[in-house]
């Protein structure tokens, strides 16, 4: 793990700005080793992005010198209209990149200081990933998108780390029998989703990485961030991540009427929405008995103890979509499993 390079940093703030810094304020960033600082310059303000480690973290090893994957993804959203901080300096022999700064109003926060305009917001996320979905569609030969896939074998993983964590080292380990049922079950829900057409993913779509931003002819418009991880998966894998965000209370009727949203503009039929609406729920068992495990990792590998408080409520998540598919034997083994 490498350290900030501050002389690299203050070297690329004066190639991308003409400027020194008068200051350099660090930011809230998520649970990864990333790190973010606000550079405050004459010229106005940019977001420097540090990435300490070259491995696991959207750094593309062994380019010479590396540079970055998260470089690839963002050049490819930028050619196909989906709006990201702009570019302003690129460093990555460092771990550095230089970003432009587009505020605090995270969705979350947004939302939070205008709770009336919560459905334009929501309305607003669901159908401009319908409109991405659409313009990603076709990938260039090669893109580093296309080299990893929500398949079989991680969606497996992921439920495995949802028994290891949630309900093993939480002291809630199923006998042999509820064990080996649990297998089963998580072998056929795997092999359900990664059997489904594939696109692309943002994997994290949600409202600490979308940005509302004022649009250039007026209005506002979503920007995203925290791309890196992007892959090929079902297309409602990021609809149901942004409407089962667990820091955020949204209702059955809000939920299904941002489903509407993304629908209309990615002009699907009345049956074409029904199936969604099945995809999206089973895609939410998947995710958030991911989540609680995850939650309970992050605690109990001295990360970051604060996600405890959001799993009951992924797994309540988990089991109201149990519940909305109980014409379906391996949804109701689940329900029963989890049901702790």
């Amino acid at each position: 793990m490498r350290e900030l390079d501050t002389d690299a940093l203050l070297r690329l703030v004066q190639r991308a700005t003409g400027h020194v810094p008068s200051s350099m304020v660090p930011l809230r960033g998520g649970v990864s080793c990333r790190r973010y600082l606000r550079i405050v310059t004459p010229a106005g303000t940019a977001v420097a992005m540090f990435a300490p480690s070259a491995e696991g973290d959207g750094v593309a090893v062994g380019a010479a010198p590396p540079r970055w994957a998260f470089l690839e993804v963002h050049a490819l959203l930028r050619e196909r209209g989906v709006r990201v901080p702009a570019l302003l300096g690129e460093d990555c022999e460092h771990g550095l990149l230089l970003l432009e700064d587009l505020g605090n109003a995270t969705l979350s926060a947004f939302v939070e200081r205008a709770p009336a305009r919560r459905v334009e917001v929501y309305a607003l996320a669901s159908r401009d990933l319908a409109r991405a979905q659409r313009a990603l569609a076709a990938l260039p030969s090669g893109s580093i998108v296309d080299s990893c896939a929500l398949d079989e074998t991680l969606l497996r993983w992921e439920l495995d780390h949802f028994r290891a964590w949630a309900l093993d080292a939480r002291g809630l380990r199923l006998g042999d029998a509820a064990r080996a049922e649990l297998d089963a079950v998580s072998d056929r829900l795997a092999r359900r989703i990664a059997a489904w057409p594939r696109g692309f993913v943002h994997r994290d779509y949600q409202s600490q990485n979308l940005m509302v931003v004022d649009a250039a002819g007026g209005g506002l418009e979503i920007a995203w961030l925290d791309f890196q991880d992007a892959l090929l998966g079902p297309r409602a894998y990021d609809l149901a991540t942004l409407l089962n965000d667990s820091a955020q209370d949204l209702d059955r009727p809000f939920v299904e009427a941002r489903l509407d949203d993304y629908a209309a503009a990615a002009s699907l039929d009345r049956p074409a929405r029904d199936a969604l609406g099945r995809e999206f729920d089973v895609l939410t068992v998947q995710r958030k008995l991911k989540d609680a495990g995850r939650f309970v990792f992050l605690d109990r590998i001295g990360v970051d103890s604060t996600y405890l408080r959001y799993v009951e409520p992924a797994l309540a998540t988990a089991r109201a979509a149990l519940a909305r598919m109980g014409d379906d034997e391996d949804m109701r083994v689940l329900a029963r499993l989890i049901a702790l």
